[in-house]
């Protein structure tokens, strides 16, 4: 196996409907790919989307600046949000 392509050692199970597993059969076929390769790439795909908020941020020296000085503030007592986050939610 070479680095680019290293063997596949554990099991991922999904259920779905039939409807959905017809739909990502067939755009697995319009892909030229298995349901697993299909799966696999779309899954890597939106997971590194849903995670590329959370692990790079790049700013220029004007933004540095800026988000540097907004950490240097002290902090502020907000009475609307304290009461709100005290209030009993629509959720209870």
């Amino acid at each position: 196996m070479s680095a680019l392509n290293p063997a596949k050692t554990d099991r991922i199970d999904v259920r779905a409907s039939h409807a959905v597993k017809l739909l990502l059969q067939e755009a697995a076929r319009a892909s030229h790919k298995t349901v697993s390769e299909f799966l696999l790439d779309a899954g890597v795909i939106a997971a590194n989307q849903a995670l590329a908020d959370r692990r790079h941020f790049q700013l220029d020296e004007a933004q540095w600046q800026a988000f540097e000085a907004a950490l240097e503030q002290p902090v502020q007592i907000k009475p609307r949000l304290k009461q709100l986050l005290n209030e009993p939610g629509v959720l209870g």
